[in-house]
């Protein structure tokens, strides 16, 4: 016997797969314009027992809702609030034991009558942990033992069987998402507390990476005197990669800096390199950033002024070091 996956069908049609795609978006938007009218008291009680937890948040959830409920937990985790995924089936063989008296558990069942999250009702109670139930039937089992009911209730499903969960997961992943932001607000959770549980990513990178980190320093930063021979300069520019030289005072002071567009219009003007000195061809003042900003910062500056490379400096303005937009991308700030 052919299954679904091995019975031919006609050419598909793409008007019908166009309304068919168009169709099922319009369920769901119903189903999550519907929830709004129902973030109010209960939604307020379940945010209140997450501040109040000591411990995390377990999320738990069966089939589909298990896997929105990773989601979730994963969400809550990464925007403040410690929480994990417990494997309903598991937690019965064991798992249990996961939970502490200073938790709190979010359950996911559309049903509300899912056996796998029924069977823990009596464990948690016996902890005295509190249940928080987001469910799609405000009279259902789960839901009347829960301390707090969060309904996630759907008219249909985008499914046009009415039966794979569709809307009904967009729905409760949107009430955890809307769980996690308010409880981010809350506890006025940063974009820098985001970035230190994202410090490999883009935005961890962006907000915890400075100057100092990705410059460079010693003997690899390009530095001359205004007496300095332009030829000299060039050489020095030749010598350190970075596409210019800065010019530093008597004191190690950043005064101006001389880069490859600098040398094209030196070049137009015919200065001859031997004679002419650095005084007399530098950028001055110039674009300086500190070692102790935000590496994002500099990427700020450089596309602000169109520059590809800049001096850096400390509080005294001495050269500490240089960073070009080369040095950016192995940081992967850019």
């Amino acid at each position: 016997m052919k299954t679904p996956a091995h019975r031919a069908i006609a050419a598909p049609d793409a008007a019908r797969l166009i309304e068919g795609g168009r169709k099922a978006l319009a369920t769901e938007i119903r189903g999550l314009q519907s929830l709004e009218s129902r973030i109010g008291a209960e939604f307020a009680a379940a945010c209140q027992v997450c501040l109040e937890c000591r411990g995390r948040v377990v999320v738990t959830g069966m089939g589909k809702s298990g896997h929105v409920g990773g989601k979730i937990a994963a969400t809550l985790a990464s925007t403040g609030t410690p929480a994990f995924f417990m494997h309903p089936a598991e937690a019965s063989h064991g798992d249990l034991g996961m939970i502490t008296r200073e938790d709190v558990v979010l359950a996911l069942s559309n049903s509300g009558e899912t056996p796998e999250i029924l069977a823990l009702l009596t464990p948690i109670a016996r902890l005295g942990v509190p249940l928080i139930a987001m469910t799609g039937n405000a009279q259902s089992t789960l839901a009347r033992s829960a301390r707090v009911h969060l309904d996630v209730a759907v008219t249909e499903e985008a499914c046009p069987l009415n039966l794979a969960p569709t809307a009904s997961t967009t729905a409760t992943l949107a009430m955890g998402d809307a769980l996690a932001v308010a409880l981010l607000g809350a506890r006025g959770f940063t974009a820098e507390d985001f970035a230190r549980s994202h410090p490999g990513g883009a935005l961890g990178r962006r907000l915890l990476l400075h100057v100092a980190d990705v410059m460079r320093s010693g003997e690899a930063v390009p530095r001359v005197t205004p007496d300095t021979s332009l030829a000299d300069g060039l050489l020095e520019m030749s010598r350190k990669g970075l596409g210019m030289t800065v010019i530093v005072d008597a004191e190690g002071r950043a005064i101006g800096v001389y880069t490859d567009g600098d040398l094209r219009r030196s070049l137009d003007r015919r200065l001859d390199v031997h004679t002419a000195r650095m005084r007399d061809v530098m950028t001055h003042p110039c674009k300086t950033i500190s070692d102790g900003e935000l590496a994002a910062e500099a990427v700020h500056v450089m596309e602000t002024f169109r520059i590809t490379s800049l001096p850096v400096v400390d509080a005294s303005g001495v050269l500490v070091g240089a960073l070009n937009v080369h040095d950016l991308l192995r940081g992967g700030v850019m």
